[in-house]
């Protein structure tokens, strides 16, 4: 042993050192944008509050609590619900109710739109019965974007509450109930302090999900930040403009970081007693009982059903017509483009989580771990923001190019090639890469490390032959989180993508901001079956009232 510390200082080093510089080049986009933030620039600032700056931050803080609320109230209140009582079909709707996870904002978006809007066929089925000025709710607002947000949002705050409260020991509940306390009043008192924390977490996945977006509030005519950073660069191509304005994005995604802390609060609280059997349900029979499952079913429909089927007879349609000889052979190639970006970018994910938790491991150390923190900074920052940070980067590394006399002008990183989408999108998920791993080698002993070094193996060996075989469910779990997240993003490639490149994601909303909701439906089913594999494999033991562990950390919920 004493011959194995001996060289652990080598060892620490030589993995260290690319570790750090892995960590750097994710930091490096969200430190551009906040170094532009902290060096405003008065003429900008003046000409975005002289159009609709205030009327784009005050949209956004509304759409931020309105999802919030909402998330909160149906997320909370259905883990509740499957978690506190025993109703028909109570255990397939533990795990059904997260199926939303696999539907993106952006496809719901315009689903519900061909469904709601003044031309589709609930507005005009009521027009036909009740006459031309019958009333009905303004689906382009902003109370429709939240609305839609909050069904495909839900399930952060459902996944994060139920495992709180099925962690729960059911011996402080029983103890409030013997104190004359009734289940409500000791939901109160005493789950909902104990899960604070969770539902505060899952707050703040929602809030940072909806700061990002910026496809679905466009559909609802919805003026948010993020889209005021797209319009500002695709628009009037504004680079600098764009950039201080991806620093107020910054700015409210540090806000709901410090808001969750202080949703935390300062108060600790803890159970004895382990996990133990969880809450008792009591049962819900008769009308109760089927009242709660129809909830399940009228959530479960909207947010997920109602719009898969739709999608469906939109595919079958295009299917028909594919068969008359017609076919867009645009969806093949698309999917193709999809499929490449994202299994590189998932490559690129797991080879830096590889590197960092190896590092983490083998070298050790505060500064290490400093490092592997510093790695996932890039999951905690908005998409757009992250998208800017890498524009900016390379299109300052493109004007020293220009400066030593390589030619290609301005752009031969970014918009020439997929080099800035990936770079971004390692930024981005890099997390989940790394996290993923890393659960994986937890579970691998020192003494295992210790006694491949003492037989005389060097790290990489190492890493290949002992810590890779053992990880390879948490190598596989990452490969298919990012290659998934890859293929739903939207931002990251609507900003850096090379002129004439598009992805499934891309042409899904370029034909729903031209209301072609037909039209994409097929690449909008792809997505949707692509984005259920995570869903279904991973989360499938939610049955068991719990969410897998591997899930958990791999950053899925986050």
């Amino acid at each position: 042993m004493a011959g194995v510390r001996a060289r652990l200082p080598g060892h620490r080093l030589g993995w260290t050192i690319p570790a750090a510089a892995a960590a750097a080049l994710i930091v490096l986009p969200v430190a551009v944008v906040v170094a532009d933030g902290l060096t405003p620039t008065a003429e900008v600032w003046r000409r975005l509050w002289a159009t609709n700056l205030a009327e784009m931050v005050t949209t956004t803080l509304v759409l931020l609590v309105a999802v919030a609320f909402g998330t909160l109230l149906l997320g909370g209140g259905l883990a509740w619900l499957v978690t506190a009582y025993r109703f028909p079909g109570r255990s397939l709707f533990g795990w059904l109710l997260i199926l939303p996870l696999a539907m993106p904002a952006y496809i719901l978006g315009f689903v519900f739109l061909s469904l709601l809007d003044y031309p589709g066929p609930i507005q005009t089925t009521l027009r036909s019965v009740f006459g031309p000025h019958v009333w009905f709710p303004d689906v382009r607002s902003v109370a429709g974007a939240a609305a839609v947000l909050t069904l495909t949002l839900y399930p952060y705050v459902y996944l994060l509450a139920r495992s709180a409260l099925t962690e729960q020991a059911a011996a402080t509940f029983e103890a409030a109930r013997v104190l004359g306390a009734g289940r409500l009043r000791a939901a109160r008192r005493v789950v909902l302090p104990m899960a604070r924390p969770s539902l505060a977490a899952g707050l703040t996945l929602v809030m940072m999900e909806t700061l990002t977006d910026f496809a679905t509030v466009q559909y609802f005519n919805v003026q948010t930040v993020s889209v005021g950073v797209y319009q500002v660069w695709k628009g009037m191509f504004q680079r600098e403009a764009a950039t201080e304005l991806a620093g107020l994005v910054l700015v409210f995604a540090v806000a709901v970081i410090v808001a969750e802390r202080g949703l935390r609060g300062r108060a600790r609280y803890h159970q004895r007693g382990g996990r133990g059997r969880g809450l008792p349900a009591a049962a819900l029979t008769g009308i109760r009982g089927w009242a709660a499952a129809g909830v399940c079913v009228a959530v479960l429909a909207a947010a997920f059903l109602i719009p898969l089927a739709q999608l469906l007879s939109w595919s079958g349609a295009r299917g028909i017509r594919g068969i008359a000889g017609v076919f867009d052979t645009r969806l093949l190639t698309y999917f193709a483009n999809s499929a490449l970006v994202a299994a590189l970018a998932a490559a690129g994910c797991v080879g830096v989580g590889l590197l960092v938790a190896n590092a983490a491991r083998l070298g050790g150390g505060r500064f290490t771990g400093a490092v592997a923190q510093l790695s996932t900074v890039g999951y905690a920052v908005p998409g757009v923001v992250v998208a800017i940070g890498v524009l900016t980067t390379f299109s300052a590394l493109d004007e020293v190019l220009e400066g030593i006399g390589v030619s290609g002008g301005t752009g031969l990183l970014v918009t020439s090639s997929l080099v800035g989408i990936l770079y971004a999108y390692v930024v981005r998920f890099a997390a989940l890469g790394y996290t993923s791993v890393d659960a994986s080698l937890q579970k691998i002993t020192p003494a295992m490390t210790m006694s491949a070094l003492t037989l005389g193996a060097p790290p990489r060996r190492v890493l290949y032959r002992v810590h890779v075989p053992l990880a390879r469910a948490g190598v596989g779990v990452a490969f298919v989180l990012v290659l998934i997240d890859a293929i739903k993003e939207l931002p990251i490639v609507l900003l850096l993508r090379p002129f004439g490149f598009t992805t499934l994601s891309i042409w899904v909303y370029e034909l729903a901001s031209e209301s072609r909701w037909s039209d994409a439906g097929l690449p909008a089913l792809a997505i949707v079956a692509a984005a259920l594999v995570p869903v279904l494999v991973l989360f499938r033991p939610a049955t068991a009232g719990r969410v897998p562990v591997d899930a958990e950390k791999a950053g899925v919920v986050r």
